[in-house]
């Protein structure tokens, strides 16, 4: 692992020794740079889950991609820089009542004084880690997140408009990538999975996040949101470069 070049990738200059606030700045840092993104699975890229893989991928060819990518390098970042890190299955919720199945997402648990949620791959959620150790509101500016035990999970609650909605719920036992390849796969090459039906490219952003979804490209600043449709596919290779900094 290049340490200083992944920290170059996602423009962080601060400290590396292993604290909450290193981790709080890197999970920050990453998510202002290292979009969320499919693109991959359009246009038959193989996702291959290694570290070597990854790091060519997201650090030397500065793209992104989507949880099991982006999750399981940060991982492996967080390890070379002596963090005790674990990739943990995560069942996502589902709009009609629900979870998702094992492993349709990774996310991350560090241990530190305290224990933590750490996740850069599951697009617009908490940009900040939180505190699994304290199940009350946790507030980071204009959101709120919490951690609420439900039977032998652990689930991910947000607050919209004074109701808690969940975004996924997971268990504190640890895996490794060859565990998520099987629903990695899927979401590769199945027409039931969402990411084979829609092209996604997204990033947070200091003020809030911009995204292209197919050939929609949406702005959304101070909790304002502008959106237009694009009228070519020169024009979305033109944002992916200007916004993204992704040349597919």
């Amino acid at each position: 692992m290049d340490i200083t070049a992944y920290l170059e990738r996602i423009n962080y200059p601060g400290s590396r020794t292993p604290s909450a606030e290193t981790l709080r700045n890197l999970q920050v840092a990453h998510l202002l740079s290292v979009p969320f993104e499919n693109l991959s699975i359009h246009v038959h890229e193989a996702i291959v889950l290694n570290d070597e893989a990854l790091f060519d991928k997201i650090v030397e060819r500065r793209r992104g991609g989507f949880c099991y990518e982006c999750n399981g390098l940060f991982a492996a970042l967080l390890r070379a820089l002596g963090f005790d890190v674990s990739m943990l299955s995560a069942e996502v919720a589902r709009a009609g009542g629900g979870f998702s199945q094992p492993f349709d997402h990774m996310t991350l648990m560090v241990k530190l004084e305290e224990t933590w949620l750490v996740d850069v791959g599951f697009g617009d959620s908490f940009l900040e880690p939180l505190n699994m150790d304290n199940s009350t509101e946790q507030i980071q500016g204009p959101e709120s997140f919490r951690i609420v035990a439900e039977d032998q999970y652990l689930v991910v609650q947000r607050q919209y408009e004074h109701e808690w909605k969940k975004e996924y719920r997971f268990t504190l036992q640890p895996y490794k990538y060859a565990d998520f390849e099987e629903m990695c796969r899927y979401h590769q090459t199945s027409p039931q999975s969402h990411f084979t039906q829609k092209r996604i490219c997204s990033l947070a952003t200091s003020d809030g996040r911009i995204t292209l979804s197919d050939m929609r490209f949406i702005v959304t600043s101070d909790g304002v949101r502008e959106e237009r449709t694009l009228t070519d596919q020169e024009e979305c290779d033109e944002i992916l470069l200007k916004q993204f900094g992704i040349k597919m």
